[in-house]
């Protein structure tokens, strides 16, 4: 079988299955990306630019669709060389969200296309109106309606689509829902599990935690409002008063990954340390900034109660790796955390913008170490039923992209049907 995926950031949310196939000698594989260093063996990978312009006269509406359009033909020009090299892949596999998928029925009319839905932006519902703070409040809905011009069209150019979460799915119209199937990308549960062995060290002179001790963990690729850093920082002062032998570890970089950036140049971790000013509790936090994959697992090993927040919001992969590896979980009672964690039995849910809840809850699980272990059971086998990779995930994709090459389309009689 020839697979092509394509994603702007290579290999994006497709590693899993692409180092599945690639391990399969019958297979080949091809990449179609922007350029970056990451490199998976075997695989065969093809670089495109896109055409950037200034856009004078162009509406404010329109922009996003004119990058769009820009990405989607860069990747069509992309695939016209392989093409006239021969190349015929049995499905195509991309991401819509850049537009990189608007054109590749045109190069492959008959080839299966397989895209990934992975947001509709809703005005209500959702991300928009939100948080009254830091969200996107101000954002006119006319525009939102336009950027989801760039899925409609995706959906109109692919044969069916995936998406990780009910939520997500439930975010698209009834009509797009016909053909989007809900598929995760998975967890090794073997790689990404408990270890009583597992140690956080952060160097000469300063402390080194083991599982057992009484730490509190928070992880974001970026710390922003849009995972509820802000919510979480203003829970501190009180929850390291209650608890004194508590340290905080803090994974997560200084940009900013969804929403908007401060002015200033100011980052979000430098507005909530002076909105707390100097505190002596808050010497027991510690950022360790964006660090390495082993690292994190770590971090979480190491948690006596896993912090997680975010808005309705694409669902972190940080947080089902959470659950694999045994964390005692509060997070917020947002429906993508909804989705894989009951209250009570996979985690503590406790409104978003509530800090006192935050409070009083890690606080009590880390008195109750036994409530802490059952969460922190029934949240593993949670994922190890649902969305082990090895057992559950890769035999789904296989399955869902065999069934997609198998039924390849005729689209002159899709014309005159």
């Amino acid at each position: 079988m020839i697979y092509l995926f394509v994603h702007q950031n290579f290999p994006g949310q497709y590693k899993n299955i692409v180092q599945h196939l690639v391990a399969d000698p019958a297979n080949t594989v091809y990449f179609v990306s922007k350029p970056n260093e990451n490199w998976i063996t075997g695989v065969i990978k093809l670089v495109y630019a896109v055409e950037e312009q200034d856009r004078p006269g162009c509406h404010p509406y329109a922009i996003d669709f004119d990058g769009a359009v820009r990405h989607g033909a860069a990747v069509a020009k992309s695939l016209e060389a392989l093409k006239k090299q021969g190349v015929r892949p049995d499905v195509i596999l991309g991401h819509s969200g850049w537009g990189e998928m608007l054109f590749v029925k045109d190069v492959y009319p008959d080839v299966p296309v397989v895209s990934y839905f992975e947001f509709f932006y809703l005005y209500q519902g959702a991300d928009s109106n939100f948080d009254p703070e830091f969200g996107n409040s101000a954002v006119d809905p006319m525009l939102l309606r336009a950027r989801n011009a760039i899925n409609a069209l995706s959906w109109l150019s692919c044969d069916v689509g995936n998406t990780p979460t009910q939520w997500q799915l439930r975010l698209h119209p009834p009509e797009m829902r016909e053909r989007i199937k809900v598929l995760h990308e998975g967890v090794d549960t073997k790689r990404v599990a408990p270890d009583p062995n597992a140690s956080v060290a952060l160097g000469p002179g300063r402390p080194t935690f083991r599982p057992g001790d009484e730490v509190v963990t928070y992880v974001s690729r970026n710390l922003e409002p849009y995972r509820g850093f802000h919510v979480f920082m203003r829970a501190l002062p009180e929850l390291l008063a209650r608890r004194p032998n508590a340290h905080v570890l803090v994974v997560g970089g200084d940009d900013v990954s969804y929403g908007a950036k401060l002015g200033n140049g100011m980052t979000y971790r430098q507005l909530m340390l002076n909105e707390l000013g100097p505190r002596r509790e808050l010497e027991r936090v510690h950022f360790l900034g964006q660090v390495p994959y082993e690292t994190y697992l770590s971090v979480l090993q190491v948690s006596a109660v896993h912090v997680y927040l975010t808005y309705p919001f694409v669902l972190s992969w940080s947080f089902v790796e959470a659950m694999a590896a045994g964390c005692a979980i509060v997070a917020s009672n947002t429906p993508p955390v909804a989705e894989y964690a009951e209250h009570g039995k996979h985690a503590r849910l406790v409104d978003f913008f509530s800090t006192e809840q935050i409070v009083d809850t890690v606080a009590e699980l880390l008195a109750d170490r036994k409530a802490a272990r059952d969460l922190r059971r029934n949240a593993r086998r949670r994922v190890v039923e649902s969305l082990d990779l090895h057992g559950v995930i890769l035999p789904a994709w296989r399955a869902f992209l065999d069934e997609a090459a198998a039924n390849r389309r005729d689209p002159a009689a899709d014309l005159l049907a």
